[in-house]
This record gives C-alpha cells, sequence and structure tokens, in this order.
C-alpha cells in the first residue's frame, strides 16, 4: 500500500481552512454481511437471478460477490478492472471505491464482472452527479469525490441510520477546528478488517488511511455509500458536538464536551468488562477500542 497521502494541496473542504476530520470512539457499521444473492429458482444448482450490493460494503466485498454470483474464479472480478473502463472521477484515479453503488442489479446470461461493475459506476454516477448534490459539494466547499469520501465514513461509523445525520456534524465541525480523524473506520479499512476492537498499537499504523496520525481525508473513500449517508454529507443537521461514541447498542451519545465525552467512554467500558466477565458475550465482537484510546489524549 502507498504511505504517502496524494496532494490534495489545492482542495479545501471549509471556507476556513485545512481538510482534516474525526469522530472519536465511534462503533464501526456492521458492514461485513454474508453475500446476500437474491437467488429466483427453484433450488441452488440454479443460477440467481440478481445480485444485492448493501450499503456500506467495501469493493473488496463487492467483487467477492460478483465471482460468486457470475460463479468464476476468486479474483476475476477485481482482475477485470484494468479493462472495465469505468467513468470514475480523476480523483479516484482507477480506484471505484466509493462508486460501486449499493443497489439490486439484474443477472442476465450476458452478464460479465465489468458489465456488472460499470452498471454499478454508471448508477453512481447518476445518483453523485445531480445538482443536488454537486451544489451542495460546492456549498461546503469540496468536490463530489470528497463528498462521496464523507458520505463512505458516515455509512462505516453510524451505528443506526438516524445517527447518520449527527455524525457528518461532527465531521463538519472538525473540519472547522482543524482537528485530526481519528476514525476506526479508516483504520478498519487499511487492515482489510472489520472490528470494533481497535488498540493504540492500531493507532500507530503507517498508513494514509490511518486518520489518528494523519490529518485530513483518507486518500480514497472506505466504502460504498447509500443515499442517505451521501444526503448528511452534504447536508449535515445543525449541532455542536465534536465527540462520540456508542456505550451500547442503541446509546449512541454526541456531545461537544470532552469531560462528558470521557463520561460517556468510562461507562462503555464498564458494559465491556461486564461482556467480557459474561461466558456468553465472550463470544462477541468487542467494542471498538478507540473510545479508551480517545479518552487518554
Amino acid at each position: 500500500m502507498q504511505m504517502n497521502t496524494p496532494p490534495r494541496s489545492t482542495i479545501r473542504l471549509t471556507r476556513r481552512g485545512r481538510v482534516a476530520l474525526i469522530a472519536t470512539g465511534a462503533v464501526v457499521a456492521a458492514t461485513a454481511v454474508a453475500v446476500p444473492l437474491l437467488s429466483m429458482g427453484r433450488d441452488q444448482d440454479e443460477a440467481p437471478k440478481a445480485l444485492v450490493i448493501p450499503e456500506g460494503w467495501r469493493s473488496g466485498q463487492v467483487y467477492t460477490a460478483v465471482d460468486k454470483a457470475l460463479r468464476m474464479p476468486a479474483g476475476t472480478t477485481k482482475k477485470s478492472l484494468a479493462k472495465a473502463n469505468l467513468k470514475l472521477p480523476n480523483d479516484a484515479e482507477g480506484n471505484p471505491e466509493g462508486y460501486l453503488f449499493p443497489a439490486t442489479y439484474p443477472l442476465g446470461k450476458k452478464s460479465t464482472p465489468e458489465s456488472l461493475l460499470t452498471f454499478m459506476v454508471d448508477t453512481a454516477n447518476k445518483k453523485f452527479n445531480g445538482a443536488p448534490v454537486a451544489a451542495g459539494a460546492q456549498r461546503n466547499a469540496m468536490n463530489v469525490y470528497q463528498a462521496v469520501t464523507i458520505a463512505s465514513i458516515v455509512q462505516s461509523e453510524a451505528a443506526t441510520p438516524a445517527d447518520m445525520g449527527k455524525v457528518a456534524r461532527v465531521i463538519f465541525n472538525r473540519l472547522e477546528r482543524g482537528m485530526p480523524l481519528q476514525m476506526d473506520s479508516t483504520i478498519n479499512y487499511a487492515m482489510n478488517r472489520s472490528t470494533l476492537n481497535t488498540t493504540q498499537k492500531d493507532t500507530r499504523l503507517n498508513s494514509p488511511y490511518n486518520s489518528y496520525q494523519r490529518m485530513g481525508l483518507p486518500p480514497t473513500p472506505i466504502a460504498n455509500p447509500g443515499e442517505e449517508a451521501m444526503r448528511v454529507a452534504i447536508n449535515p443537521p445543525a449541532g455542536d458536538w465534536l465527540y462520540f461514541v456508542t456505550v451500547k447498542p442503541g446509546d449512541t451519545r454526541f456531545t461537544a464536551s470532552y469531560e462528558e465525552h470521557q463520561r460517556n467512554v468510562a461507562e462503555f467500558n464498564r458494559n465491556q468488562s461486564r461482556k467480557s466477565a459474561s461466558p456468553a458475550a465472550s463470544a462477541s465482537p468487542a467494542a471498538s477500542a478507540s473510545a479508551t484510546a480517545s479518552a487518554a489524549r
């Protein structure tokens, strides 16, 4: 992986200056789900008739799903990128991450990896390049590719659809203050994993996607966002939040106060200690350790 963040000196995400992002102690949305092929055949030997790409999937998950849907050897779809001639923004530099739009795609006898990837990217371009998105991005002094990048982080970080707007507002508030990203989801992307357990060692990872160590946006989107994440990425609700942590499922707390955030983190840690002591909970993924890390700063 390239270790130097691509230069973005010509881009500003706010009129007040520095390109920077965050959301400390957030929960990563569960994107690692089983490949949801919609098989309308009468038995398992029949080919599926449609392919569902969920919101928040990474490109690697999409490639795997296409391979399985078309019954091709693993890695076939990824290798097809070179000849797919996808219509991507210049900033993407040929990487379709963020532009494999989540939707249901029909499968036919003539479907190929190239045709499916093209369908996904063309759908994304129709959704993202329309006047509302372009105007919203310009209003926030960013380009559409940056808006997609922000939407991908919102999609990965928000525990529920209701939290998406608040997560986006945290991002914009942090942008205005020149604060670092510090999002576990970007580290997870760099490490090609989906986990809620981010350690102090992880935060020292040498990667342009390590938003604990590097200022600004990651060099690419980190997932493929849906329409709601995109909507809030260009039009977040009003609020003064700077921090958030999911204390327990269904209870994500947003605050502008670091002291209050520390108290929320302490409650999060207590909940995790109780879960760790329970045999039934020991098999469940650990909650985000970034809450603990952020409280230590």
